[in-house]
């Protein structure tokens, strides 16, 4: 191999992957808070006492599972342009990743409410609490925090599935990439530089989500336990 490797023609275009870098950020935020949202909502739905909203979360949630995220795309960005609804592609993008997030999302919360004891359910009751107090206090904040782990990992990955959202035109930090290595031709270095990129970016979100454990679980905190 006589490869020599040359980063200077890459790294002249580091405004750009400073711009796409936080493009990936705000999708990532957004998606992550709007998809825990949406996704505590259907787990909550799909524990509910009527059927029907029942049966259309878990129909939600295995379309969403049980389909690629990239066909989800095209199928929202492109399907929907053919019909008369074009939508800027970094919007589409958001819409399909808080809704491919909150049909995982659903699953982990879901999980999470199931491991709620039924004799605390019965404490809310006896002490008068509401319903809405009995999920917000005595479900869903023990919950969340039974499978904070998984939520952490499965915000990670919607981090890294952003890529994906390069094929809609979204210039986010692999579509840069794809454009810079397209102009000098050094493919081998810009995906090396984007890689490093990601790994910074999910090491970041791991840093923030355990500083987020120690403020919102202050018995881990207290105790000096990991979350």
């Amino acid at each position: 191999m006589n490869y020599k490797f040359d980063f200077a023609g890459v790294l002249a275009y580091w405004p750009d992957f400073v711009h796409g870098t936080w493009l990936t950020i705000q999708l990532s935020f957004a998606a992550t808070l709007l998809g825990f949202v949406l996704g505590s909502l259907c787990a909550a739905g799909r524990r509910a006492r009527a059927g029907w909203l029942r049966r259309i979360c878990s129909v939600y949630v295995e379309v969403i599972r049980n389909t690629p995220l990239l066909v989800q795309m095209f199928l929202f960005y492109f399907g929907l342009a053919s019909i008369g609804l074009p939508l800027p592609a970094t919007v589409a993008a958001l819409i399909v990743l808080v809704t491919n997030v909150g049909a995982y999302t659903t699953e982990i919360m879901r999980a999470g409410f199931d491991s709620v004891p039924a004799g605390q359910l019965e404490a809310a009751e006896c002490l008068g609490l509401t319903r809405l107090q009995t999920y917000w206090s005595v479900v869903l904040q023990p919950a969340m925090e039974r499978v904070y782990p998984a939520l952490t990992s499965q915000f990670v990955l919607l981090m890294l599935a952003t890529s994906i959202t390069s094929q809609i035109s979204t210039e986010e930090l692999t579509a840069v990439a794809n454009r810079v290595q397209s102009m000098t031709y050094r493919a081998f270095e810009t995906y090396l530089v984007v890689a490093l990129f990601y790994l910074l970016l999910s090491l970041a979100m791991r840093l923030g989500f355990w500083l987020l454990a120690l403020v919102i679980f202050p018995r881990h905190r207290k105790l000096g336990t990991a979350i």
